[in-house]
Protein backbone atom coordinates (compact mmCIF):
# COMPACT_ATOMS: atom_id res chain seq x y z
CA UNK A 1 0.00 0.00 0.00
CA UNK A 2 1.77 3.39 -1.15
CA UNK A 3 0.79 6.81 -2.00
CA UNK A 4 -1.44 8.36 0.78
CA UNK A 5 -1.86 11.84 0.98
CA UNK A 6 -3.93 13.00 4.48
CA UNK A 7 -5.50 16.48 4.33
CA UNK A 8 -5.32 19.18 7.29
CA UNK A 9 -2.82 17.91 9.61
CA UNK A 10 -4.32 19.06 12.60
CA UNK A 11 -6.91 16.49 12.37
CA UNK A 12 -4.90 13.83 12.53
CA UNK A 13 -3.12 14.23 15.85
CA UNK A 14 -5.16 11.74 18.13
CA UNK A 15 -3.54 7.78 18.51
CA UNK A 16 -7.09 6.39 17.97
CA UNK A 17 -7.13 8.97 14.19
CA UNK A 18 -4.17 6.54 13.02
CA UNK A 19 -5.51 3.31 14.42
CA UNK A 20 -8.81 3.92 12.21
CA UNK A 21 -6.60 4.93 9.07
CA UNK A 22 -3.96 1.48 10.33
CA UNK A 23 -7.38 -0.51 10.08
CA UNK A 24 -8.91 0.53 6.61
CA UNK A 25 -5.05 -0.28 4.92
CA UNK A 26 -4.14 3.35 4.77
CA UNK A 27 -0.45 4.10 4.48
CA UNK A 28 0.89 8.28 4.97
CA UNK A 29 3.56 10.02 3.34
CA UNK A 30 2.41 13.23 3.12
CA UNK A 31 -0.25 15.62 4.69
CA UNK A 32 -1.46 17.60 2.08
CA UNK A 33 -3.76 16.50 -0.03
CA UNK A 34 -5.70 13.06 0.32
CA UNK A 35 -5.69 9.55 0.87
CA UNK A 36 -5.16 6.61 -1.41
CA UNK A 37 -5.98 2.76 -0.24
CA UNK A 38 -4.83 0.30 -2.17
CA UNK A 39 -6.40 -3.39 -2.65
CA UNK A 40 -5.10 -5.58 -0.40
CA UNK A 41 -4.62 -7.78 -3.66
CA UNK A 42 -1.80 -5.24 -4.44
CA UNK A 43 -1.17 -2.87 -6.98
CA UNK A 44 -3.85 -0.98 -9.18
CA UNK A 45 -3.22 -3.38 -12.45
CA UNK A 46 -5.49 -3.05 -15.74
CA UNK A 47 -7.78 -6.01 -14.08
CA UNK A 48 -8.67 -4.06 -11.08
CA UNK A 49 -11.45 -1.52 -10.41
CA UNK A 50 -10.57 2.14 -9.43
CA UNK A 51 -12.90 3.25 -6.48
CA UNK A 52 -13.20 6.92 -5.39
CA UNK A 53 -14.90 7.85 -1.76
CA UNK A 54 -15.16 11.48 -1.41
CA UNK A 55 -16.72 13.31 1.08
CA UNK A 56 -16.93 16.62 3.25
CA UNK A 57 -16.16 16.60 7.33
CA UNK A 58 -16.38 19.09 9.90
CA UNK A 59 -17.31 16.92 13.13
CA UNK A 60 -15.58 13.51 11.37
CA UNK A 61 -18.73 12.03 11.72
CA UNK A 62 -18.50 11.73 7.72
CA UNK A 63 -14.95 10.47 7.24
CA UNK A 64 -15.59 7.89 9.75
CA UNK A 65 -18.48 6.63 7.16
CA UNK A 66 -16.11 7.36 4.26
CA UNK A 67 -13.76 5.44 6.05
CA UNK A 68 -15.51 2.55 6.40
CA UNK A 69 -16.90 2.44 2.97
CA UNK A 70 -13.04 2.23 2.01
CA UNK A 71 -12.67 -0.51 4.18
CA UNK A 72 -15.93 -2.39 2.56
CA UNK A 73 -14.64 -1.77 -0.91
CA UNK A 74 -11.30 -3.40 0.05
CA UNK A 75 -12.95 -6.46 0.75
CA UNK A 76 -13.25 -7.06 -2.93
CA UNK A 77 -10.68 -8.56 -4.88
CA UNK A 78 -8.71 -6.72 -7.44
CA UNK A 79 -10.48 -3.14 -5.75
CA UNK A 80 -8.28 0.12 -6.04
CA UNK A 81 -9.88 2.44 -3.52
CA UNK A 82 -8.79 6.53 -3.53
CA UNK A 83 -10.31 8.70 -0.39
CA UNK A 84 -10.32 12.33 -0.84
CA UNK A 85 -11.92 15.25 0.83
CA UNK A 86 -14.01 16.81 -1.93
CA UNK A 87 -11.85 19.78 -1.93
CA UNK A 88 -8.84 17.51 -3.20
CA UNK A 89 -10.45 15.85 -6.00
CA UNK A 90 -8.59 16.37 -9.27
CA UNK A 91 -10.07 15.72 -12.55
CA UNK A 92 -7.83 12.85 -12.94
CA UNK A 93 -9.24 11.31 -10.17
CA UNK A 94 -12.14 11.74 -11.28
CA UNK A 95 -12.13 10.84 -14.66
CA UNK A 96 -10.18 7.66 -14.39
CA UNK A 97 -12.21 6.42 -11.79
CA UNK A 98 -14.83 3.34 -12.38
CA UNK A 99 -17.35 4.52 -9.69
CA UNK A 100 -17.91 7.75 -7.45
CA UNK A 101 -18.87 7.37 -3.64
CA UNK A 102 -20.08 10.86 -2.33
CA UNK A 103 -20.52 11.23 0.94
CA UNK A 104 -22.32 14.88 3.25
CA UNK A 105 -23.12 15.89 6.16
CA UNK A 106 -26.91 17.30 6.20
CA UNK A 107 -26.62 21.07 6.16
CA UNK A 108 -30.77 22.00 6.34
CA UNK A 109 -31.71 18.96 5.03
CA UNK A 110 -29.45 18.86 2.02
CA UNK A 111 -25.84 18.37 1.00
CA UNK A 112 -23.65 20.85 2.10
CA UNK A 113 -22.30 23.68 0.12
CA UNK A 114 -18.99 22.32 -0.28
CA UNK A 115 -20.26 19.01 -1.52
CA UNK A 116 -22.67 21.20 -4.12
CA UNK A 117 -19.52 22.59 -5.60
CA UNK A 118 -17.94 19.65 -5.76
CA UNK A 119 -20.75 18.58 -7.96
CA UNK A 120 -20.82 21.83 -10.02
CA UNK A 121 -16.72 21.42 -10.68
CA UNK A 122 -17.72 18.72 -12.80
CA UNK A 123 -19.04 21.06 -15.28
CA UNK A 124 -17.47 24.37 -14.45
CA UNK A 125 -14.13 23.12 -13.90
CA UNK A 126 -13.65 19.40 -15.07
CA UNK A 127 -15.75 19.94 -18.32
CA UNK A 128 -17.61 16.69 -17.77
CA UNK A 129 -20.41 18.05 -20.83
CA UNK A 130 -21.10 17.83 -23.39
CA UNK A 131 -19.17 13.98 -23.67
CA UNK A 132 -20.91 12.92 -20.44
CA UNK A 133 -17.40 11.60 -19.27
CA UNK A 134 -19.16 9.96 -16.16
CA UNK A 135 -21.59 8.14 -18.46
CA UNK A 136 -21.72 4.46 -17.03
CA UNK A 137 -19.44 5.25 -14.21
CA UNK A 138 -21.18 3.42 -11.12
CA UNK A 139 -22.40 5.71 -8.44
CA UNK A 140 -23.18 5.78 -4.55
CA UNK A 141 -24.28 8.30 -2.03
CA UNK A 142 -23.46 8.57 2.07
CA UNK A 143 -24.75 11.22 4.80
CA UNK A 144 -24.68 12.10 8.39
CA UNK A 145 -27.17 13.89 10.31
CA UNK A 146 -27.52 15.07 13.66
CA UNK A 147 -31.39 13.71 14.25
CA UNK A 148 -33.36 10.90 12.78
CA UNK A 149 -35.50 13.04 10.94
CA UNK A 150 -32.85 15.47 9.61
CA UNK A 151 -32.43 15.26 5.80
CA UNK A 152 -30.70 12.63 5.39
CA UNK A 153 -32.36 10.69 2.52
CA UNK A 154 -33.04 14.46 1.09
CA UNK A 155 -28.96 14.71 0.90
CA UNK A 156 -28.40 11.33 -0.67
CA UNK A 157 -31.13 11.48 -3.41
CA UNK A 158 -29.94 15.08 -4.21
CA UNK A 159 -26.47 13.18 -4.47
CA UNK A 160 -27.85 10.73 -6.49
CA UNK A 161 -29.55 12.84 -9.11
CA UNK A 162 -26.51 15.10 -9.62
CA UNK A 163 -24.95 11.26 -10.57
CA UNK A 164 -27.96 10.57 -12.73
CA UNK A 165 -28.15 13.85 -14.63
CA UNK A 166 -24.38 12.94 -15.60
CA UNK A 167 -25.86 9.53 -16.96
CA UNK A 168 -24.40 7.29 -13.77
CA UNK A 169 -25.32 4.36 -12.63
CA UNK A 170 -26.24 4.50 -9.20
CA UNK A 171 -26.37 1.79 -6.60
CA UNK A 172 -27.17 1.87 -3.11
CA UNK A 173 -26.79 -0.45 -0.04
CA UNK A 174 -26.77 -0.22 3.88
CA UNK A 175 -30.23 1.45 3.26
CA UNK A 176 -32.81 2.50 0.65
CA UNK A 177 -31.13 5.13 -1.24
CA UNK A 178 -27.27 4.57 0.52
CA UNK A 179 -25.61 4.28 4.09
CA UNK A 180 -26.58 7.09 6.48
CA UNK A 181 -25.74 7.52 10.63
CA UNK A 182 -27.72 9.58 12.81
CA UNK A 183 -25.02 11.11 15.23
CA UNK A 184 -26.54 13.40 17.67
CA UNK A 185 -29.34 12.92 20.66
CA UNK A 186 -29.70 9.40 21.82
CA UNK A 187 -27.42 7.98 19.15
CA UNK A 188 -24.43 9.85 19.20
CA UNK A 189 -21.16 9.77 17.00
CA UNK A 190 -20.97 6.76 14.55
CA UNK A 191 -22.12 3.37 15.92
CA UNK A 192 -21.24 0.00 14.85
CA UNK A 193 -24.32 -0.96 12.67
CA UNK A 194 -23.36 2.76 11.03
CA UNK A 195 -20.30 1.44 9.83
CA UNK A 196 -21.46 -1.71 9.12
CA UNK A 197 -24.22 -0.45 6.48
CA UNK A 198 -20.81 1.63 4.78
CA UNK A 199 -18.89 -1.17 4.93
CA UNK A 200 -22.03 -2.84 3.00
CA UNK A 201 -22.01 0.13 1.07
CA UNK A 202 -18.45 0.13 -0.09
CA UNK A 203 -18.90 -3.57 -1.03
CA UNK A 204 -21.96 -3.05 -3.38
CA UNK A 205 -20.02 -0.37 -4.90
CA UNK A 206 -17.50 -2.73 -5.50
CA UNK A 207 -19.13 -5.66 -6.93
CA UNK A 208 -21.48 -3.90 -9.17
CA UNK A 209 -18.61 -2.32 -10.74
CA UNK A 210 -16.77 -5.29 -11.43
CA UNK A 211 -19.74 -6.74 -13.31
CA UNK A 212 -20.14 -3.47 -15.08
CA UNK A 213 -16.77 -3.10 -16.54
CA UNK A 214 -17.18 -7.36 -17.28
CA UNK A 215 -20.08 -6.62 -19.12
CA UNK A 216 -18.61 -3.58 -21.18
CA UNK A 217 -14.77 -5.52 -22.25
CA UNK A 218 -17.76 -8.03 -24.38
Amino acid sequence: MRNIVLPHPPEYKSIRRWHRLLAVGLTCVSLTSGCVASSRAGDASPSSIKILVTYHSLAGNTERMAEAVVAGAQSVARSHVVLKRVGQVTADDLFSADAVVVGSPVYWSNMSGEVKTFFDNWQFKFGVFPEFKMRNKVGAAFATGGQVSSGKEVTMLTILAAMLGNQMIVVSDGGAFGASATTEADSPGIDDQELANARALGRRVAEVTKLVRAGSSH
